[in-house]
This record gives C-alpha cells, structure tokens and sequence, in this order.
C-alpha cells in the first residue's frame, strides 16, 4: 500500500500541488491505511461499514499530546479536520479505480446523487435538466463556514518584539504586511525586492517600494507559491527597515552569500541553506510559546486579508494583493464583527432621531 499511496502523492506533484499540500495529503492517507492496517481490513475493499467506523473513529478517538506533558483534558479531532481526511480518503479511492486497485463499487459506494433545487440566474441546466444531478459523498461531516485565525495587532507586536533574531522580525513584518503565504514567502529571491523609490535601474518600472512573487519550481527548500500568477505588492517603511536589519545581520554569515534566497540558515548547520517548511514552523511555534498564544504561518495572511477587507479596501484590490484567482475565495473574510454590527445598528438609530 505504501507504493500506490507514493503513485497518489506523485499524481498530486504532477497537478502542480504545493509541498505542503502533498505533506498534509500524507499525513491523511497514513491515518486511513495504518486504520485499515491495524484492524486487518484490506484498504482496497473494506466495505461500507468499516468506513463508516473510521469516519466514527476519526472524531472519537483522543489526539496524541502535543508536549511530554499529557493535558488536561484529551484532545480530539475537529469535524472540520475529519471531513478533510474523508475528502482525501475519497479522492484515494477513486484515484484506485482508475489504477485497477480499488473495485469500483468502492468509489461508487462514496458518492449518492442529489438533485440541485436553487441555482444561479447563469446556470445552464443542460438538455432535460441533466446538470441539475450532481454526485455528493456519502461519507461526510456537517461543517460550518470555517473560521478564520487572525492575530491581534498586539499579538503581532509581541511576536515582532519576542523575535530574538532581525531575520524572524522581518519574516513577520512582511508577511503581516503583504499577507503573503509561507510558500510564497519562503520562495522569494533577493531579486525580487525592490526598495528603491524608482527600480528602473533594477530594470523594474513598477514604482515605489514593493516585492514581486513568482511560482517557481526549481526553488532548493520546495517552496511553492500557490498562485500560477506573478503579482506585486507594496511594501511600506515599515517592511524595509527590517529587510536593512536582516541584511546587516545575515552579512555577517559568509555562507549565506552564496544563496540567492531571502531566507536562509544563519543560527544553525548547514549555513546559508535556505529555509524549509519545518524551519519556519519552528519560529513560529517558538514565538506561540513565548507569546502564548497559537501562532501559525497562515494567520498573518488572514490577519491582513480581514484587516485589509475591514478598513473598507475595495474587494478587487484585496484579491489582487492575495494572489486570488476568484472573488469567492475573498468569502472567509467578510465576516463582520459584533463590534462594527452594533456600529451600524446605532448609527441608523442615531440618524432616525
């Protein structure tokens, strides 16, 4: 089984998929094979049943402990979190069929047929309403919108001044500045930040201070832009104060010269080997532990996209900054909070006196 998860995950590389959807992918198909494995269930064929008790299983059985100190109070999966591993199972299975491993009355058994009673003004039906039948999983969990994680601006400060190193600073700075990912970020070359009130010397005619983000496959460390577009986003004071900072400090590694990337090792072997995944995951689960508080790469992209969206940016300008393809992937961040509600609310009251 491990051979045909490897096949799975290869397909996934070759869709373009980023590192770290391809580890999370794994991470989900070793739950469901080591399940299967561990109960002497054939993965291939384990029938309804035994797929309805590892989706039980997936939300009743208590989380590992995080430290080596046990909690308090056991831990346990999110059907959130649950019904992405189901995803990733179904996609596995069905991704068997067409490989000849999996029999196709599994994949069929994953999915039921539901008609679509509302659609869109610009929906086309298709002949005798064809397109309204659509196939849904049978396996699945009842999730809501999921949440956003965001800091608070005093959550960030606290990071920025906790940050025992000029690098991890300005790591934070930009992203909470441009709300740019970790694959973005991790990706980025020297060449690609441009300082300078007027780059055209750089050969660059976008003007102010800004950083082009570029999808690159060839990045050493695997990092991965999500977008297949190139963009750019200024940048403020702020954001260059930093990078001078960072510069000052990485000069002083001689190995670090050699790389081309922004961020590189400076603290630890190997020198100037540019930063992976599991690298920045450190910081920032150094800086969580420091600040206390839950500190993950991905809130400071939420953490500017809400902002930015909450400060009344047109929706078409925070799109563009974030690299989104679609207006609907802006949908997460248009919650509005009970604060700016009652706001409205007293407003209008306020203006019928």
């Amino acid at each position: 089984m491990q051979e045909e998860a490897s096949t799975y995950l290869e397909a996934l590389r070759g869709q373009s998929r980023s590192v770290n959807t391809e580890r999370t992918y794994a991470s989900r198909l070793a739950l469901y094979l080591t399940w299967c494995d561990e109960r002497g269930l054939d993965w291939t064929d384990p029938g309804f049943e035994n797929l309805l008790r590892f989706r039980d299983w997936l939300v009743s059985t208590p989380l590992p402990p995080r430290g080596a100190k046990p909690p308090v109070r056991p831990r346990f999966r999110k059907d959130s979190s649950a019904d992405a591993v189901l995803v990733t199972m179904t996609e596995f299975l069905r991704f068997g069929v067409g490989r000849n491993w999996v029999p196709a009355r599994v994949a069929d058994s994953l999915s039921q047929p539901r008609h679509l009673r509302f659609l869109p003004a610009d929906f086309e039906t298709g002949e005798g309403g064809r397109f309204r039948q659509v196939q849904t999983r049978t396996l699945r969990f009842k999730t809501g919108e999921p949440g956003i994680e965001c800091f608070t601006p005093e959550q960030v400060q606290l990071m920025i001044r906790l940050a025992r190193n000029a690098r991890d600073r300005f790591m934070v700075v930009l992203m909470r500045a441009t709300g740019m990912r970790i694959g973005e970020t991790l990706g980025m070359r020297r060449e690609d930040i441009h300082l300078l009130a007027d780059s055209r010397v750089l050969g660059c005619h976008v003007r102010g201070p800004h950083v082009h983000v570029h999808r690159r496959r060839d990045n050493v460390n695997g990092a991965l832009a999500k977008s297949h577009r190139s963009r750019v986003i200024p940048v403020t004071d702020e954001v260059a104060d930093h990078y001078r900072e960072y510069q000052w400090e990485r000069d002083g590694v001689r190995e670090a010269a050699e790389s081309d990337m922004v961020f590189v090792n400076l603290y630890r072997a190997p020198l100037g080997r540019p930063m992976s995944y599991p690298n920045a995951k450190q910081v920032f689960d150094r800086l969580g532990k420091w600040a206390e508080i839950v500190a993950r790469p991905h809130m400071l992209c939420h953490t500017a996209a809400t902002e930015w969206v909450a400060e009344g940016v047109p929706l078409d300008v925070v799109q563009a900054l974030l690299g989104q393809v679609s207006p609907s992937s802006l949908k997460p961040y248009l919650h509005t909070s009970d604060k700016r509600k009652r706001e409205a609310v007293e407003r209008v009251a306020a203006g019928a006196r």
